[in-house]
């Protein structure tokens, strides 16, 4: 079983994890970030994220209260464009949103290459109504509603929220200690992967359809695979309603409830 704090080395670079061993034994990858794009597994296998698309590096950390017109350089302002991105970082840096980050259609968030931090006792990300999102390699903790007043708040302190969404992955972010849950997806989202994540010091930790009465949820499609769950979970490692869900190859470290 691959694992995030152990690899058993196979051949020169195999790790034996698929996702690894698709874009970490090219030396040159920083030079070709958009590969990722086809290194996904499972149900979400078919999310393109910003492949093709503009290359847009984030430099400024900061973060202004009108969600609506952010200043260039700013996470925020990469994330709402209505184009093709692969989003990268200039340097190690914490963001601190005031509001939800609200993630456009066909967007790469890729923080490889630096120590990216969101939440920080900010807002995180919300996916809704969207198709071809690809999160990668950030550190997401600490994340609260949005400090707005009106109803734009809807991950109630989620650090990923995704609604009514398809083509969705999520790969080797860090996710911890969340007003609500740590991933949830909800509202009929489907072809969704969440690999190679590491969830802890939290409570209620994945969700993975909306309610008992949300029936539309019946369509879900969602692959957890290679994930690390704790230390410090208490429960939903994920807990699952009505869909179809592949829960393979994770590794769980002292719950306090229950796992699955």
């Amino acid at each position: 079983m691959p694992s995030l704090h152990r690899r058993r080395m196979v051949g020169e670079c195999s790790s034996g994890n698929p996702v690894d061993d698709c874009w970490r034994c090219d030396p040159s990858w920083s030079d070709n970030r958009q590969r990722l794009a086809d290194c996904a597994v499972g149900f979400g296998r078919g999310s393109t994220g910003g492949k093709n698309g503009k290359s847009y590096v984030v430099t400024d950390p900061s973060d202004d209260a009108d969600a609506a017109s952010p200043a260039p350089g700013t996470l925020r302002y990469g994330v709402i464009q209505q184009e093709p991105l692969w989003i990268t970082f200039a340097r190690d840096m914490t963001i601190r949103p005031k509001q939800d980050l609200v993630v456009a259609s066909d967007k790469t968030v890729d923080g490889r290459g630096a120590g990216v931090v969101v939440g920080d006792g900010g807002a995180c990300f919300v996916l809704r109504n969207v198709s071809n999102v690809i999160i990668h390699g950030l550190t997401i903790r600490d994340c609260r509603p949005a400090q707005a007043t009106s109803s734009s708040s809807e991950s109630q302190g989620d650090g990923i929220t995704v609604f009514s969404s398809t083509d969705v992955w999520v790969d080797h972010c860090t996710l911890e200690a969340c007003a609500d849950g740590l991933i949830d997806v909800t509202d009929g989202s489907t072809n969704v992967t969440l690999s190679n994540n590491v969830l802890r010091n939290h409570n209620k930790t994945m969700l993975l359809g909306h309610s008992d009465d949300f029936t539309d949820d019946k369509n879900m499609k969602v692959t957890v695979a290679f994930n690390r769950f704790g230390p410090g979970l208490i429960q939903r490692m994920p807990r699952c309603r009505f869909g179809l869900f592949h829960v393979i190859n994770n590794d769980y470290i002292n719950w306090e409830i229950y796992a699955i």
